[in-house]
C-alpha cells in the first residue's frame, strides 16, 4: 500500500481543514487506517483511527468532538475533518495503514501497529 496525504495548510484558530489520504494497492479495504501527528520537539502521536470497513473509529482525547475520520474503500481514501482548530493542533500529520492482520472491526492506536506511512502534510494553526 502506498499512501499520499494532502490538504494541510495554514488556518486561523477556530477554523477547519480537511486532510485526505489516497491509498493505492488492491488490499486497501483490508487495511485499518489511522492518522498521527508530530509537533515540533515532540513524539509522533495517535490522532484518529478507523477500522477496515469504517464501522469503528477512535480518537485521541485531545481531538474528540472536533475531528472526524472517515474512509471510502471504493475511492481508496481516508479523510480527517478537523474543526475548531487550536494552536496545539499545529503539527505534521501522517496517514498510516496496517497492511496485514487487521481485524474487521478493530482500530489500532499504536504507531508500531502500522507498517505503511505516507509523507506528512503540515497543518499550522495561527492564534
Amino acid at each position: 500500500v502506498q499512501l499520499q496525504a494532502s490538504g494541510g495548510g495554514l488556518v486561523q484558530a477556530g477554523g477547519s481543514l480537511r486532510l485526505s489520504c489516497a491509498g493505492s494497492g488492491l488490499l486497501f479495504a483490508r487495511n485499518a487506517m489511522g492518522w498521527f501527528r508530530q509537533a515540533p520537539g515532540k513524539d509522533r502521536e495517535f490522532v484518529a483511527g478507523i477500522s477496515r470497513v469504517g464501522s469503528t473509529t477512535k480518537y485521541a482525547n485531545s481531538v474528540k468532538g472536533r475531528f472526524t475520520i472517515s474512509r471510502d474503500n471504493i475511492k481508496k481514501t481516508v479523510d480527517l475533518q478537523m474543526n475548531s482548530l487550536r494552536g496545539e493542533d499545529t503539527a505534521v500529520y501522517y496517514c498510516a495503514g496496517k497492511t496485514s492482520g487487521s481485524i474487521s472491526s478493530s482500530v489500532y492506536v499504536c504507531e508500531t501497529d502500522y507498517d505503511a506511512w505516507g509523507r506528512g502534510t503540515q497543518v499550522t494553526v495561527s492564534s
